[in-house]
């Protein structure tokens, strides 16, 4: 889970003021140093019990009153605790001041490559997930809200047909909040797309901050992801040697001699949207922590399991709220001719944290995950002054209780326990995981199934569900409806019934939408990331795609049902075979099975769920690996790029397959899985689970 939080604790005086608090993990050999060396390491006091994080926040924060001071080509935000800087009137945060540090944004930067919200986007009908890089530079500034508890500033930029190609096709409206007492800065951002206006497409927006790199060394995204971070002069050459993406460096001659040999990848970090709460980066000079806080995945693309990339090398510190990494081309916003849009992204909290004295340098992590806590609880947040930004009252609730029928398991339903169960715009099953425009809500089921969905934005919305242990996807045949009067719908008790056509003859993996359960290899000794030896992760290292032929040079995988273990036996991912002439192939694994008796006038099925597919096709066929047309293909699917990028999982495919007695023999039967696409190293699928069913009746002819 990628996770970084923080608490304030509130003060007339700035000893009083917040703590910021980092947990430092390490999971290879050796505990972390925070002595002297050639990079200062991060040193933090005790926490005195009047700072605990545990505190609660006072309800009205004491301290000075905000001020708002013009400057030529600036606009500076000071509550007393901390100090904004932003160009007029574009709205690039240029700088900001805090525990004694004149700026904690890369002074080296130009003044628009510090701070800053951007979009990358492109005209309709462009292939691809690379488009044009929009800085979303405001024309105009405007103070919405200017008193001593609150300022918000409104910085926008209209479009019309003479910025007809050189910018993206929507308005622009960027907020900037700085509250009394508060140690950190808000901000939130509408977009939106009138029908007169061009098709086109957005590939990507986000927050972006760039942290002095002679201060932020130490980085944390969860309790067991956080390091200290190479300086981005590693990753060039002759320092850094590129592999086999631009993304992937290998540091040959770091400036910190503790780095040599290492891979560093952004990818390596990435994490589930619903991980991302907090996550940031500490300087140990002074002790001060930066973090980004997402109270709300709500207006988040993709639900809860969708990707994204959050802090890496630089030091960069991310908010990423659409992207089309780990998905491809599924999850970008295109627009059609006569289609409005408008959609309110965050607003996210910039906080800022440190420590007085000397103490453990983990209590920074430990006070930035309080303050996530103290943000989520005061969602929806009462300031923004946005009419967009919908408050509590306008909001629904939805609950309820989820069931699970799987008639072969058992006659009774079961509570859909731990299922993930949320609101997304209007769609087919499982359109969830690829909707972008709107907004999603989601919640767990408890130990009973009971779930309750709260602050739901008004508008129209399906329930869906997925249920860890069962195949498939839930959805509710009605549509939901929120009105703005903030009602309370409960949906009673819903059954999902699973796919299922038949009793288990056998099954290989687990239910879950990864492949975490297979078998993932060490890394090439020559490739490491010392964050993931030993670590749950593993599969975030650099390389793993290259084992599968080191660990299978003569022919491919082959998996005995009975007596081969998948936690052992069966390879994460299904990749191609580079051949000596520096071209793949397609690979071919085996399924080996026995049956006692066969009827050859039923139907079986052959149920089969994908964590993840890259420019696939996946073909299989029963006991004749040359029969053509093949019993099943799913064509040509998936862009996700998961493999490439250290991941477990991309989009989610379920398929039930029919397979005709006629295609089955008693004794042993051989399934043929075969990926035939081999352009690269990176094409290929991880299996989800993989179930073999009997009929769903018994007929009296046998062979």
């Amino acid at each position: 889970m990628i996770l970084c939080l923080s608490h304030s604790i509130m003060g007339s005086d700035r000893k009083a003021l917040p703590v910021l608090i980092l947990m430092t993990v390490f999971l290879f050999s050796g505990s972390p140093s925070f002595t002297s060396g050639s990079r200062a390491r991060v040193t933090v006091p005790r926490i005195e019990e009047a700072q605990s994080p545990a505190s609660p926040r006072p309800s009205a924060a004491p301290g000075p009153a905000v001020q708002l001071v013009f400057k030529e080509q600036h606009v500076v935000l000071d509550n007393g605790i901390l100090q904004v800087t932003l160009s007029n009137p574009e709205g690039s945060v240029t700088g900001i001041q805090y525990n004694g540090i004149d700026n904690v944004l890369e002074v080296e930067n130009g003044e628009s490559n510090r701070g800053y919200w951007d979009v990358v986007w492109s005209a309709a009908g462009t292939n691809g997930t690379k488009g044009k890089l929009d800085r979303l530079e405001g024309t105009k500034l405007e103070v919405i809200v200017e008193n001593e508890d609150q300022v918000e500033l409104s910085f926008t930029r209209t479009w019309n047909f003479s910025l007809s190609g050189t910018v993206v096709p929507i308005n622009v409206d960027k907020r900037f909040v700085l509250l009394r007492g508060s140690s950190g800065l808000y901000t939130y951002a509408v977009y939106e797309h009138l029908a007169e206006w061009p098709a086109f497409i957005i590939d990507n927006t986000r927050t972006v901050f760039k942290l002095r790199k002679d201060k932020f060394h130490y980085m944390a995204m969860a309790d067991n992801r956080q390091r200290y971070m190479p300086l981005p002069d590693d990753r060039e050459a002759p320092r850094g040697q590129a592999l086999a993406y631009p993304e992937a460096v290998r540091l040959v001659d770091p400036m910190e001699p503790e780095f040599k040999g290492e891979v560093d990848d952004k990818y390596q970090y990435s994490c589930e949207s619903k991980d991302i709460s907090v996550h940031g980066w500490i300087s140990s000079d002074p002790p001060t922590g930066f973090w980004q806080i997402t109270p709300s995945i709500e207006f988040r693309s993709g639900g809860p399991t969708k990707q994204f990339l959050t802090s890496h090398v630089g030091p960069t510190s991310l908010n990423v709220f659409l992207s089309a990494h780990y998905s491809g081309e599924d999850l970008v916003m295109k627009f059609g001719p006569d289609e409005p849009w408008k959609k309110v992204f965050g607003p996210v909290f910039v906080y800022l944290n440190s420590l007085m004295g000397d103490g453990d340098p983990t209590s920074l992590w430990e006070d930035a995950k309080q303050q996530f806590i103290a943000e989520e609880q005061k969602w929806p947040y009462s300031f923004p002054a946005s009419e967009d930004f919908m408050p509590a009252d306008q909001r629904g609730k939805v609950s309820g209780r989820l069931l699970v029928l799987d008639r072969y398991s058992r006659e009774e339903s079961l509570p859909a326990t731990g299922a993930y169960v949320g609101l997304s715009p209007t769609g087919e099953i499982g359109s969830w995981q690829r909707e972008t425009k709107g907004y999603q809500f989601w919640t767990r089921a408890d130990v009973d199934g009971l779930f309750s969905i709260t602050n739901i934005r008004p508008g129209d919305y399906n329930l869906f569900a997925w249920v860890p242990g069962f195949m498939g996807d839930y959805k509710y045949q009605y549509t939901v409806t929120i009105s703005p009067v903030g009602l309370d719908i409960d949906l009673s008790d819903l059954i999902y019934k699973p796919p299922r056509n038949g009793p288990t003859f056998w099954e290989i993996g687990v239910p879950d939408r990864t492949a975490a359960e297979f078998y993932v290899p060490d890394p090439n000794p020559l490739y490491i990331n010392k964050l993931y030896i030993n670590h749950p992760d593993r599969f975030r290292q650099y390389g793993l795609w290259e084992r599968y032929a080191e660990l299978y040079p003569d022919g491919d995988l082959v998996y005995h049902v009975g007596s081969s273990d998948y936690r052992k036996d069966w390879f994460f991912t299904q990749v191609t075979r580079k051949r000596e002439n520096n071209t793949y192939e397609g690979t071919t694994w085996q399924i080996k099975f026995m049956l006692e008796a066969v009827n050859i006038s039923a139907a079986y099925t052959l149920q089969v769920a994908l964590a993840t597919a890259h420019v696939s096709e996946l073909q299989i066929r029963f006991n004749n690996p040359d029969k053509n047309p093949p019993l099943f293909t799913t064509g040509i699917i998936g862009k996700d790029n998961t493999i490439a990028r250290h991941g477990i999982h991309g989009l989610y495919w379920n398929y039930t397959i029919t397979v005709p007695g006629t295609e089955l023999a008693m004794g042993e039967n051989t399934i043929f899985l075969t990926q035939t696409k081999s352009e690269s190293p990176f094409q290929g699928v991880m299996y989800d689970y993989i179930r073999f069913e009997g009929p769903s009746y018994d007929r009296p002819n046998h062979r």
